[in-house]
C-alpha cells in the first residue's frame, strides 16, 4: 500500500462481520441506531469531523509519533543507544518502505485512540525483523486457536491474510484482554452521537441566519389568491439572503414582526461546550490543550508544568503500552536477557522550552549526574575536550578530585597577619 492509500485507509469501505460485541471495533455503521440515544450514526469519519475529537486524537497521535523511539543496550551499569540493532532502524527511522517513523506511529496511535487496537504485519529476513506494515483495524478479525495461538485474518488490496501472533504486532488499548482492547468509538458512542446531533442543530440554525422567519400579520382573513401572494412573493423578499436591505412595499394593514432566536436561548453554545468537555474526558486530554480555555485550569504555571502533567497522567500509560508490546512481541527472550530494551525519549517534549531546558542541564551538571558532552549531545552539538568528566558545583572541578581538594584546603592553614 502506498502513502496516498494509507491516509484514507482508516475511513475506507469496511468489512461487515455481524453484530458487534461489547469489545467490538467493527464498523459503527453496523450498530443499530436504537443503541445510540441521539439517533445519529457514529462512524470514524463523523467522529473525526468533530473539532474536539480531531483535536484530542491529533494531539495524542502527533505527540507520540514525534517522540524518538530508542533501542538501548545495557552494559553493566551503563546504558547506550544500540544503533547497530536491526530494530533501531525499523522503530526509530523507517518502519517500512513508504512511511517514516512519525507517519507509522501516528497511524498506530490513531487506531488505538479510536478502535482500541493497533496492528502491523511483521516482515522478516531470516530471524531479523526488517519492517512493520500497518493494518487497517476495521478490516481485521481476531480469534483464539485451539493450540493457544492468536489468529489474525483480514483482506486488503485483493489479498487475504491469515497470520498468527508470531507475525502480527498487536498493541492493545485500554481495558483490553488477550484478543482486543476496548473501542473508544463504541463506548463513547453516546457522547459522540450527542455532539454530532448538536453540531447538526447548530449548523441548521446558522444556515437560517439565526432567524427562522418573520411574522406577517393581516387584519382580516386572506383570500386564496392573497394567501398565495403572501406565502410566495412576500416570503421570498423577506427571507432571501440576496434581498437584504431591499425595500418592501406592504398594503392593507400588513404588519411585519421579525422573530429572533439567540443561540444562548436555544442552549446551542452551552450544549456544544458540554460536548467538548465530555469528549476531552473520554480521551483524557485537558480542554485547554485543544484550544478550549473557558473555565479551565492550566495545571500550574508555564509550559513546563502543563507538559509534565500531560506527560504524567495522559501520555505515560500510552507509551508504556507500546514499549511493553514491543519488548514482548519484537524482542526475543535472549535479547531481553542481554539488556536490550526499547523506550521513548521524553526529552523531546521539553525542547521547545529553552529556559526550562537550560535549568535542567545546569542542575544535572552541577550535581554530577550529566557531563558537558552528554548535554551537548542532546543539543546536537559536538564533543569538547574534557567534556566527558563528571563535575560537581564546588569550584566546578572533576568529581574525582573533590575530596582531595577539600582535604588540601583544610590542611593548609590560612596565613594570618599580626595585628
Amino acid at each position: 500500500m502506498r502513502v496516498k492509500d494509507w491516509l484514507g485507509s482508516l475511513l475506507a469501505p469496511k468489512v461487515k462481520a455481524g453484530p458487534p460485541t461489547a469489545l467490538s471495533m467493527r464498523d459503527p455503521e453496523g450498530w443499530s441506531r436504537d443503541d445510540i440515544w441521539s439517533g445519529e450514526a457514529v462512524t470514524a469519519e463523523r467522529a473525526l469531523a468533530l473539532s474536539a475529537v480531531w483535536g484530542c486524537v491529533n494531539l495524542l497521535a502527533g505527540t507520540i509519533g514525534s517522540l524518538p523511539l530508542m533501542v538501548y543496550r545495557k552494559n553493566g551499569e551503563d546504558r547506550t543507544v544500540a544503533a547497530d540493532h536491526p530494530l533501531y532502524r525499523v522503530l526509530h527511522d523507517s518502519p517500512n518502505y513508504d512511511q517514516t517513523a512519525v507517519d507509522f506511529w501516528e497511524y498506530m496511535q490513531t487506531a488505538l485512540e479510536l478502535w482500541g487496537n493497533a496492528y502491523a504485519r511483521i516482515e522478516r529476513s531470516g530471524d531479523k525483523i526488517t519492517g512493520l506494515i500497518p493494518i487497517n483495524p476495521m478490516r481485521i478479525a481476531v480469534r483464539r486457536l485451539t493450540n493457544g495461538k492468536i489468529e489474525y485474518s483480514w483482506s486488503e488490496d485483493g489479498r487475504s491474510w491469515r497470520l498468527t501472533d508470531e507475525d502480527v504486532f498487536h498493541v492493545r488499548g485500554f481495558g483490553g484482554g488477550p484478543l482486543q482492547g476496548m473501542s473508544t468509538l463504541y463506548f463513547g458512542r453516546q457522547a459522540f452521537g450527542h455532539a454530532v446531533a448538536a453540531e447538526r442543530a447548530s449548523a441548521s440554525t446558522f444556515k437560517n441566519g439565526m432567524r427562522p422567519s418573520v411574522v406577517l400579520r393581516f387584519k382580516n382573513w386572506l383570500k386564496p389568491d392573497e394567501r398565495e401572494i403572501a406565502e410566495k412573493k412576500l416570503a421570498e423578499k423577506l427571507s432571501g439572503a440576496g434581498n437584504a436591505g431591499r425595500p418592501i412595499v406592504l398594503e392593507g394593514d400588513t404588519e411585519v414582526t421579525p422573530l429572533t432566536l439567540k443561540p444562548e436561548d436555544a442552549q446551542l453554545l452551552e450544549t456544544r461546550k458540554f460536548s467538548t468537555q465530555e469528549i476531552c474526558t473520554i480521551f483524557g486530554v485537558p480542554p485547554h490543550m485543544i484550544g478550549f480555555t473557558e473555565k479551565s485550569t492550566s495545571w500550574g504555571t508555564g509550559i513546563e508544568q502543563q507538559t509534565l502533567a500531560f506527560q504524567k497522567f495522559t501520555l505515560r500509560r500510552r507509551l508504556k503500552r507500546i514499549e511493553q508490546a514491543i519488548a514482548k512481541q519484537l524482542l526475543t527472550p535472549a535479547e531481553r536477557a542481554r539488556g536490550i530494551s526499547v523506550e521513548f525519549n521524553m526529552e523531546g517534549l521539553l525542547r521547545a522550552d529553552s529556559q526550562s531546558r537550560a535549568r535542567f542541564y545546569q542542575t544535572m551538571t552541577q550535581i554530577g549526574a550529566m557531563t558537558i558532552n552528554e548535554v551537548r549531545a542532546l543539543e546536537n552539538l559536538g564533543k569538547v575536550d574534557g567534556g566527558d568528566v563528571p563535575r560537581i558545583q564546588m569550584q566546578n572541578q572533576p568529581i574525582t578530585e573533590a575530596d582531595n581538594a577539600d582535604q588540601t584546603e583544610r590542611s593548609d592553614p590560612v596565613d594570618q597577619k599580626p595585628r
